[in-house]
């Protein structure tokens, strides 16, 4: 039990998403606000996919707005990213 208390906060460090859930009235606005907190406050070689489901398992909420934003960041996780800019022009 430990050791799934422990991965669970590495998943939210500041406890933003769990606090999301207990805050009564939120919206939609407000969920994505603290949705980009979370993900700013990741590390860096954290797997978002692996987080934002364990997230949705522990909390997750039907109904809830945050489920919702997670929901939606689940799925922009999957679409792939196209490299724009200098990088993608032919030399």
């Amino acid at each position: 039990m430990t050791e799934d208390v422990t991965e669970l906060a590495s998943y939210d460090p500041k406890g933003l998403i769990r606090e999301a859930y207990r805050i009564e009235g939120i919206d939609d606005s407000q969920c994505r606000s603290i949705f980009l907190d979370w993900a700013l406050s990741l590390p860096v070689d954290a797997d978002n996919k692996t987080a934002i489901t364990a997230l949705l398992q522990v909390y997750g909420a039907e109904g809830h707005p945050m489920s919702q934003v997670l929901q939606e960041g689940l799925s922009a996780a999957d679409k792939p990213k196209r490299r724009g800019g200098w990088r993608s022009r032919e030399r």
